[in-house]
């Protein structure tokens, strides 16, 4: 069986959050030339987010469904397109999860 390849990303804890609740189905990098090399071209099965360094920090890995190019608030980027949470751990619900606008 061949070996699962997988795409490391590290989020702010709001993204993580919505991410992880459902909320956000889709993730945003900027177009640049260090995104390009790591998602044009290239396949892979799942994405591994993890919610800053620490040895214990919250993670969780998810199906990766393909990428696209978009816009997020009036940038393009690339859209990476999430399915199912496979895994997640050391991570607790927060009682509410913050918009974006922080309201």
């Amino acid at each position: 069986m061949a070996e699962k390849k997988i795409l490391h990303l590290t989020l702010h804890r709001i993204w993580f959050d919505m991410i992880a609740t459902g909320m956000k189905k889709e993730e945003y990098r900027t177009i640049k030339k260090y995104w390009k090399t790591r998602i044009e071209g290239q396949s892979y099965d799942e994405i591994f987010f993890r919610n800053g360094y620490r040895n214990y920090a919250p993670f969780m890995i998810v199906e990766y469904n393909g990428w696209y190019f978009g816009t997020f608030e009036g940038k393009n980027v690339y859209v990476l397109k999430l399915g199912k949470i496979l895994k997640i751990a050391n991570w607790e619900k927060p009682s509410e999860i913050p918009t974006v606008d922080g309201k």
